[in-house]
């Protein structure tokens, strides 16, 4: 095994083991298109579970595609909001089909920590964009904002087939994404703050769906 090194800055269980991840395969490597050689030689010390250890990117994104769920999450980007990449990397926790970037095509990667190299995120120039790539694959288009006429996101059943539109941290949804939203659903709030972060308003949204929706028998559920 390699020696021990510092933690890395992503790790995201500062108080587990000293080592992040694994060493060098120790013993005959193991065969199959889906191991990374380098890997394999000097350790694997990416943030991936167990299952994933010593594979390519390549081979971890076709695995995933196999089961990804069927919500998927888009966020307007008009003011390069650091929320998307902390969205990224909770919709990659629960397997969204896909990630959509609404607006400036460029956006903050810092939060998302490398895991939109395992998620498939798509641009589109605004919101009417958006709704016409989603409608012809039957999904249908829900804004995230605390708006009159919103209606409970706790008791209301989310499709299956569903993209949570959320807005620029501040100001919510545009106007423009508004009319163009299907619905519009609001997070139950009971203190003196108007609105909470985006990206917790985000990971609420998505445990909604897969309360509802994700098959936890299935033994990829990862529990840890």
């Amino acid at each position: 095994m390699s020696a021990v090194e510092e933690r890395a800055p992503y790790d995201p269980m500062p108080h587990g083991p000293a080592e992040v991840g694994v060493g060098p395969w120790v013993g005959p490597w193991p065969e199959g298109e889906q191991y990374d050689a380098t890997l394999l030689a000097e350790g694997d010390r990416r943030n991936v579970v167990d299952r994933y250890r010593y594979w390519t990117v390549e081979a971890i994104v076709a695995d995933l595609d196999t089961r990804r769920h069927d919500f998927h999450v888009a966020i307007e980007n008009w003011q390069h909001d650091f929320n998307i990449g902390t969205i990224v990397r909770t919709a990659n926790a629960f397997l969204a089909a896909e990630v959509h970037i609404v607006g400036n095509r460029r956006w903050n990667r810092r939060g998302a920590m490398v895991t939109d190299r395992y998620q498939h995120v798509r641009h589109h120039a605004d919101v009417p964009a958006l709704a016409a790539y989603l409608h012809p694959l039957g999904v249908t288009l829900l804004g995230i904002d605390n708006l009159p006429g919103s209606l409970h996101l706790e008791t209301t059943t989310v499709p299956r087939k569903v993209c949570f539109l959320f807005g620029q941290e501040g100001p919510g949804l545009s106007a423009g994404a508004r009319a163009a939203c299907d619905g519009t659903f609001s997070i139950a709030q009971f203190g003196s703050t108007r609105s909470i972060n985006a990206s917790s308003a985000a990971a609420i949204a998505m445990h909604t769906w897969v309360r509802e929706h994700a098959d936890l028998s299935d033994e990829a559920a990862w529990r840890g």
